[in-house]
């Protein structure tokens, strides 16, 4: 049995005698502790993290303010509810407005949550418009979550399947093609929004064809047909394209921005941020949760805000960042390997599905990273990566690559 006192001293691994129902395909390892950058098992060794929990830890694990501010609040009160004023919720809601340039937020346990709330405020929108069947534009190959609704507004059939019949509402698109939603605008009566990541992550780290001067596009035909323009930034956000939120590449702003993964740095949190027209939209009883916006994870969220701004992560996610696409891009030139992504969300798109180097990575390397779209490497270092270990990551991963290539 394991021991009371420390759970991870046997672990059962076998799906026979797992009490954990069999949604993931976990990889066959355990990681007891991390620090920075690197993850450890419970027999020492040590493996560099390339991929931070999906872009989750962005100031790398167990960062000290973060641990902190974790340990000290949940010393002093975890929960209330929000039938009562929570001082670090008003705390935490006006940093994140000001680092993301908007004017209030509702806070979630998850991205998927904040995706729900955008899509409610869409309808809530369509309904103060008089619209009965409003439809918001999404994009192929996207990602915005597994609940029904969003994984009905997600451009990817294989997490659809089997959860028919889907939310109605959503009318699909090339990722990047606005002359396809300005075919849509001319066809329907009824569209109220459009929802897209900056960057596709799960969808292969894929970027517009025009780059971010899409979300420009985007802007101005929202601005044009009275849409709301909500961007769903779950993973780009928290400094890891080399912005705070990567809309913050170009001059425009959303109506609906929504984000969580390295909002917490590990604890889980989301948030759901509006200005302008769309800020009124939401009112008493229209839109609530339990846990959303505890104490205990508002905290999290402030010291996370805090020290990405005091340490100046998201200016070294840019640099160390470029830095890491320069050279995979001159290491691996020849090999028809296209490498693109902003700060730190890149992705290395080989000519033939790579998923075998997930295991290869991690047992021959000690690298972890993650194979997303078949074919796509999806590197996503902490923000306050250090030149020794971006090296580290490079030499590695072309090693990989190019054995990979070879065979």
């Amino acid at each position: 049995m394991n021991s009371p006192l420390n759970p991870h001293a046997f672990i059962e691994t076998s799906a026979q005698t797992s009490h954990l129902m069999p949604t993931y395909a976990r990889q066959p390892i355990a990681f007891v502790r991390g620090r920075g950058s690197y993850l450890y098992t419970a027999d020492g060794t040590e493996y560099l993290d390339a991929l931070t929990g999906i872009a989750v830890c962005g100031l790398g694990h167990v960062h000290p303010a973060v641990t902190a501010a974790l340990v000290e609040q949940a010393e002093t009160l975890v929960h209330t509810s929000n039938l009562f004023e929570i001082p670090w919720q008003e705390d935490a809601g006006r940093l994140l407005c000001q680092v993301g340039g908007m004017e209030r937020c509702f806070f979630s346990n998850s991205g998927a949550e904040a995706n729900e709330a955008a899509i409610k405020l869409a309808r809530m929108n369509a309904y103060k418009k008089g619209i009965t069947t409003p439809k918001i534009i999404v994009m192929e190959k996207s990602f915005h979550g597994r609940t029904l609704a969003t994984l009905s507004a997600t451009g990817n059939e294989k997490v659809q399947k089997g959860f028919y019949p889907l939310v109605e509402g959503f009318l699909r698109v090339p990722f990047g093609d606005v002359a396809a939603i300005e075919t849509l605008a001319k066809d329907h009566d009824d569209i109220v929004a459009i929802l897209v990541e900056p960057i596709q992550g799960e969808g292969g780290v894929n970027t517009a064809p025009q780059g971010f001067v899409y979300l420009e596009e985007l802007r101005a035909i929202c601005d044009q047909h009275d849409w709301l323009l909500m961007l769903d930034e779950i993973q780009t956000g928290n400094g890891r394209t080399g912005q705070y939120f990567a809309y913050q590449h170009t001059a425009i702003k959303p109506d609906v921005l929504t984000t969580a993964k390295g909002l917490g740095n590990g604890f889980p949190v989301g948030a759901c941020l509006v200005r302008d027209k769309a800020a009124d939209l939401f009112s008493a009883g229209n839109h609530g949760s339990t846990f959303g916006g505890t104490p205990l994870a508002c905290r999290t969220v402030y010291a996370v805000i805090e020290s990405i701004q005091k340490e100046k992560a998201t200016e070294n996610a840019a640099k160390v960042g470029q830095y890491l696409k320069d050279r995979f891009t001159e290491e691996l030139s020849g090999l028809g390997v296209i490498v693109r992504g902003f700060g730190m969300m890149l992705g290395i798109e080989l000519p033939r599905p790579c998923g075998e180097l997930v295991a290869k990575a991690r047992d021959e390397q000690h690298l972890i990273l993650n194979v997303t779209a078949d074919n796509v490497i999806r590197l996503l270092p902490a923000l306050n990566l250090s030149q020794a270990d971006a090296d580290k990551i490079i030499t590695r991963v072309v090693t990989l690559v190019k054995d990979f290539l070879a065979a």
